[in-house]
């Protein structure tokens, strides 16, 4: 009977070893901004639930803006690199203290009991006075201080588009734990990594400030600075609350400034998708033009990978660069000078809702699942929407990899994202490499395989937080095929590949064609014959451990090719004399490292 009953609340709580548990948490925070010298007062209520099967004792939140001043872990990370990431650490350094990012914690108290504190930096670490036990919430009550930097790294003040409060890893974020462990990383600039959990934001500014941010505005007449009819308690003498809730995300942000335009469109069976520019911008034609086909972006990743599930996103000149946030995304104008690049970080940041916000993935340790994903399916975004044409619509990635690969610099893609020795080699890892790894999946289990990859992946993973091996099994589930080899050998190591055409002669009216692995890592390899005639003849060699091949669509599939073995021997009923080339991966879908041995013409 007591076996039984451990059993009972082992299944209730989903603390069995082999179930998927994650934390929650939400945030109740109220903000009072003075908008002269960029700070803001603070009082954060954050209920903790700890699902997992630990007792925990302690807790650690992020204090990200503690990062941007002399001497921190991100300057010092930038003052000592080996490239010209070292431009940080000169900004930092040249900062009059007024333009330092500073949070301080005024008091922390746990169900009402002060509880004790260190501040590390970027990382407050808690010991709690009543440890949180499985199953269990507790209340977190803070109050602090902040103030805003100027503008380095994607959050700050006076942004290069003078946006007056680009704010994202504004406040005192809980940091995740999950059967890793906790994961209080010092900030350095880069990844992030959040607990589910609902928002609760009230932003208390200067009345002439429009403030555009994750949620649903609770007062959205406040928009365009109509301020009748408000809500009891909003204004307060020159200033007005701007309330906004979050449901189910992990992570909330916001941006203000007395000159923001705001347009919308509403998308067909979408959501309202507002945007924000600076009505005083020289790109301001841009911010009107790009608007429609930013729906389009939307709508076509809904339908390609899974449905937007909330009913706004919002697109807003601020920040620097691009960068993804809960239900919006900052992007500047300063930086995206013409349409077409307009439209390329658009469609990245939008992508990015779904491959890191949705399939929250711990971008630090795998930030390949977050930028990679993304930038594929940005690229084809781009070449459907804006009709491009492109067979390849990654084709770029695949130069930037060679091109690193010809340097011996490369390092694993897992690799965690603050251990790149060199930032060029975390961009192709994370970006390029990434990429590469869906285009190629594509290759190795066919297209319709693949699209559904993508569907079921987001079926299953869609607001947790999954794990390389979880989207492998996605597609090993669709494909009937076994992948994990394909993870371990592109993502695990540096092995590369390069297959070659070694000999091809007639015997008796037939050919006997040889091929050579010269890469370490196997692939199956697509095999192009052209005839003299004009006529082509397909045919898809499956490496022996994928255990099947891809659906064979017009090639005809060879028995085949165990990864160990160098050397592969087939033979064509076909005349030598009628044959013009022989070309293996004819569709360059392969990162084959020496293209020029692919083919041999007769």
């Amino acid at each position: 009977m007591k076996k039984l009953i451990l059993l009972l609340f082992c299944c209730s709580f989903g603390f069995s070893q082999n179930s998927y548990w994650q934390q929650h948490v939400d945030y109740t925070m109220v903000i009072d901004v003075n908008v002269k010298d960029h700070t803001y007062n603070g009082e954060q209520k954050l209920v903790y639930t700890n699902n997992s099967s630990d007792v925990l004792t302690k807790v650690f939140y992020h204090l990200y803006f503690n990062a941007f001043k002399p001497g921190t872990d991100l300057e010092q990370n930038s003052r000592y690199s080996v490239d010209d990431s070292r431009t940080m650490s000169e900004k930092l350094m040249s900062l009059p203290k007024e333009d330092w990012g500073d949070v301080q914690v005024k008091s922390l108290k746990q169900g009402g009991v002060p509880v004790e504190f260190t501040v590390e930096e970027t990382i407050l670490g808690v010991l709690l006075a009543k440890p949180l036990r499985p199953g269990e919430s507790t209340t977190l009550e803070m109050e602090f201080f902040v103030q805003t930097p100027a503008m380095i790294r994607r959050s700050g003040k006076n942004s290069e588009d003078n946006v007056a409060f680009s704010m994202s890893q504004w406040y005192p974020k809980l940091c995740q734990y999950d059967n890793e462990g906790w994961h209080a990383n010092p900030y350095i600039g880069r990844e992030f990594y959040g607990v589910w959990g609902d928002f609760d934001v009230t932003i208390t500014i200067d009345k002439d400030y429009t403030v555009a941010g994750s949620g649903y505005l609770q007062n959205p007449e406040l928009i365009g600075h109509g301020y009748a009819p408000l809500e009891e308690g909003v204004v307060h003498g020159d200033k007005i609350s701007w309330r906004f809730i979050a449901p189910n995300v992990h992570d909330f942000s916001w941006a203000a400034d007395p000159l923001f335009t705001h347009d919308f469109i509403d998308v067909e069976n979408g959501p309202r998708m507002h945007f924000f520019y600076k009505s005083d911008s020289e790109f301001i034609n841009l911010w009107e033009e790009f608007q429609e086909n930013s729906a389009n972006f939307l709508t076509f990743f809904s339908e390609t990978i899974g449905n937007y599930p909330y009913d706004q996103y919002s697109v807003i000149m601020a920040g620097d660069g691009g960068m993804e946030y809960a239900m919006c995304t900052f992007i500047d104008g300063v930086g995206h000078p013409t349409l077409r690049s307009l439209y390329s970080v658009t469609s990245h940041e939008i992508a990015h809702t779904w491959f890191q916000f949705l399939m929250a993935t711990n971008e630090s340790k795998h930030s390949w699942m977050d930028e990679g994903f993304t930038s594929y399916i940005d690229d084809v975004a781009l070449n459907v929407v804006l009709e491009e044409g492109k067979d390849l619509p990654n084709a770029g990635a695949y130069k930037d990899y060679f091109k690193w690969v010809a340097t011996g610099l490369e390092e694993p893609m897992t690799t965690h994202a603050d251990r790149f020795k060199y930032n060029d080699g975390y961009g192709m890892s994370a970006y390029d490499k990434g990429s590469i790894f869906l285009s190629q999946l594509q290759y190795i289990i066919g297209k319709e395989k693949f699209d559904k990859t993508l569907k079921k992946y987001f079926d299953d993973w869609s607001f947790k937080h999954p794990k390389p091996n979880d989207f492998i099994r996605s597609a090993e589930k669709v494909s009937g095929l076994e992948l994990d080899w394909y993870l371990l050998d592109w993502a695990q190591s540096t092995m590369t590949i390069d297959y070659s055409v070694n000999s091809l002669y007639g015997v008796d009216n037939k050919t006997r064609v040889v091929l050579k692995r010269i890469g370490q890592m196997g692939m199956p390899v697509d095999l192009r014959v052209e005839l003299i005639s004009g006529e082509t003849l397909d045919y898809n060699i499956p490496m022996t451990k994928m255990r099947g091949s891809k659906p064979a669509e017009s090639s005809t599939i060879l028995r085949s090719w165990s990864w160990a073995k160098p050397y592969y021997e087939l033979w064509l009923d076909v005349d030598s004399k009628n044959i013009s080339k022989i070309t293996i991966d004819p569709k360059n879908e392969m990162a084959d490292v020496n293209r020029k041995n692919n083919y041999l013409v007769l």
